[in-house]
């Protein structure tokens, strides 16, 4: 696993560790996690276009990074005041909304794929990818079940890399699922914190 890591490039290796920091820093609510998230997805995307001509990745990663950019201005300014953005809830008809589109999208995603590439795992690739999409819009929310998403998501992700044999981005997914856990807990006690602050101040 090891000899994997030092075989990527030095610029896929700062996409690692600056996916990773991003992480760390989203689960502790830090605004920090976007200038990193947004250097990861770049390095990313760049890796993408110009190592393996994976035109659909680079897509992918750019919509990261515009969302970055979102999510900095978002968490900055994206209160009804213009003040940082608090910890909300999701409504069920969110989760529904969520869920549906995540698995139409998926699905259509996976048939093109089926259809007209030769690519590997299409459906399952397509799910992870479509859920993975509407769980960082949900993150530039600041909805707290963002991270309850990212943990089926990279669950997903561990069973698919490993059965393509991609072992060290399997162990990348098990490391963000486990900062996922902790990222729910974190946001779920600083949003609890708040509302019996807000109770007390009435």
């Amino acid at each position: 696993m090891l000899e994997s890591f030092l075989s990527f490039s030095w610029i896929e290796q700062l996409a690692l560790f600056s996916g990773i920091i991003y992480v760390v820093l989203a689960a502790r609510e830090s605004i920090w996690c976007w200038p990193w998230g947004i250097l990861s997805s770049g390095l990313l995307g760049y890796a993408s276009l110009t190592f393996y001509q994976l035109y659909a990745d680079f897509g992918l990663q750019m919509y990261y990074v515009l969302m970055g950019f979102l999510g900095l201005y978002q968490w900055r300014f994206g209160s009804q005041s213009k003040t940082a953005l608090p910890i909300s809830r999701m409504r069920a008809r969110e989760h529904l909304v969520v869920i549906v589109s995540g698995t139409i999208v998926g699905l259509f995603i996976g048939y093109f794929f089926d259809t007209y590439t030769e690519a590997a795992a299409t459906y399952p690739d397509a799910l992870t990818t479509s859920f993975s999409i509407i769980a960082t819009l949900l993150v530039v929310q600041k909805k707290l079940e963002n991270w309850l998403y990212w943990i089926v998501a990279d669950l997903a992700y561990v069973v698919l890399y490993s059965s393509r044999g991609a072992w060290l981005f399997a162990l990348l997914m098990v490391i963000y699922t486990g900062i996922a856990i902790f990222g729910y807990w974190q946001w779920k006690k600083r949003l609890n914190d708040h509302l019996k602050g807000a109770q007390v101040s009435l």
